[in-house]
């Protein structure tokens, strides 16, 4: 198996229809350790979902599921977490946060988690 990666999934719900749900559950069976953060009460794959904006650190990866008008609020939170990675999930693509990231020289990309993880490319 692939080094683990510490992940932040944004835009996390306990809908088993989301592409965030499958997101978690496919990064745990990857063995990845999987944080999720959002706006509801929930689980996914019994890791509770965070409502907040905890200090983290050594974070890889944050995989984003929150359309472009959601995350403003979330701009200085990951510029401080200066993950590895950022991953824009299909809908969540963002120049302007794209460029902010560029200028803290945090890796961004456009592409999709689950295709990432089926592929062997994560």
């Amino acid at each position: 198996m692939s080094e683990s990666k510490r992940t932040i999934v944004l835009g996390a719900v306990a809908f088993p229809s989301g592409h965030a749900f499958k997101a978690v559950h496919a990064l745990v069976k990857k063995g990845h350790e999987v944080i999720p953060l959002g706006i509801r009460d929930g689980a996914i794959a019994d890791i509770e979902i965070i409502k907040h904006k905890p200090k983290l650190e050594a974070i890889d990866t944050v995989t984003v599921y929150l359309n472009r008008s959601n995350q403003v609020e979330w701009y200085d939170y990951l510029l401080e977490l200066n993950p590895n990675r950022v991953i824009f999930n299909p809908g969540t693509e963002n120049r302007e946060l794209r460029s902010l990231l560029q200028e803290k020289n945090i890796y961004s990309v456009e592409d999709c988690t689950l295709v990432m993880l089926a592929v062997g490319r994560y």
